[in-house]
């Protein structure tokens, strides 16, 4: 065996996820001759203090976004997820940061999530991929395999869990559904692959942050931070099933809010073309002194 020498590459990688028209989107970059990426960079040891400010000085150099909300979401390094590595590690800290949409700079736009994984949309019932392509294919893969048929049935249920995002796109990448799995094994992807794709493992690094978030609501605050500082409480519920991926009864919301003490009225009302303006709120950061773990629930079936 020859003797190769290896280094470990190191790469900050940007998962930034706004809410607009009711759509989680996702900023990415676009590349010559390839799919869209994560805005990423590779850390300078002598320049960059911390890996977060690496982070933010790369998102602001391509796409001129200057980032709030920040956090470490997980650190990346298989062997083989780089093909363009050659002999070095390419290790990437992934971190996910929520933003209010901004028209984006050099190259940058936003992509509805739900184009990457349409199969994890149910506000409007369960999704016509998921039903008429992903679960027949996924059951042919696992016929007479007890052990994927168990693995299947826990990460796609029923009943579902929308939690489980990454733990769904990996069952897809193992079944050759997604042209990622294609693409690393050097064959030209399948026309059929669902979703659309990214680059390198960006849409795992994307898959993992929906689940991230998705599971945060319901203990953090979170949601507030893709809000305006004054919002109506149908601004609020559409916000939150738009990162669940699940619709959620109205009064049954409104009840569970009024309950948190989240949001509190400010006395003023929306301007609305027609109807009777609806009540303003704002967010109660007092809160988080309150309760242990602040956060809006967000039903699953």
């Amino acid at each position: 065996m020859d003797d190769v020498s290896t280094t470990v590459a190191m790469t900050l990688d940007a998962v930034i996820i706004a809410v607009s028209d009711d759509q989680p989107r996702l900023l990415v970059v676009d590349t010559e001759g390839g799919p869209p990426a994560l805005p990423a960079g590779p850390l300078d040891p002598g320049r960059d203090l911390t890996l977060e400010l690496a982070l933010r000085r790369w998102v602001r150099e391509q796409t001129g976004a200057e980032l709030g909300y920040v956090e470490q979401l997980y650190t990346f390094g298989d062997r083989d997820r780089r093909p363009d590595a050659g002999p070095d590690r390419q290790v990437s800290v992934a971190y996910l940061a929520l933003v209010r949409e901004a028209e984006p700079i050099r190259g940058a736009r936003f992509l509805d999530v739900y184009e990457l994984l349409p199969w994890e949309d149910h506000r409007h019932g369960v999704p016509a991929i998921l039903e008429d392509q992903v679960r027949p294919a996924l059951a042919r893969w696992a016929a007479q395999d007890p052990q994927r048929q168990e693995r299947l049935a826990v990460t796609f249920g029923p009943p579902w869990d929308g939690i489980k995002v990454l733990e769904r796109y990996e069952l897809l990448y193992g079944a050759g559904l997604v042209a990622e799995q294609a693409i690393d094994a050097g064959r030209p992807p399948d026309p059929e692959a669902v979703g659309r794709h990214l680059r390198f493992d960006h849409r795992r690094i994307a898959a993992t942050a929906l689940g991230r978030l998705r599971g945060k609501l319901t203990y953090r605050p979170v949601v507030f931070e893709l809000l305006p500082e004054r919002f109506t409480l149908l601004e609020l519920q559409r916000t939150v099933e738009a990162l669940a991926g699940t619709a959620m009864h109205k009064q049954n919301f409104r009840r569970m809010i009024e309950r948190s003490g989240l949001v509190e009225g400010t006395g003023e009302r929306a301007q609305g073309p027609t109807g009777r303006p609806a009540e303003l709120f704002r967010y109660r950061p007092t809160v988080l002194t309150e309760r242990p773990r602040p956060g809006v629930t967000a039903p699953y079936r």
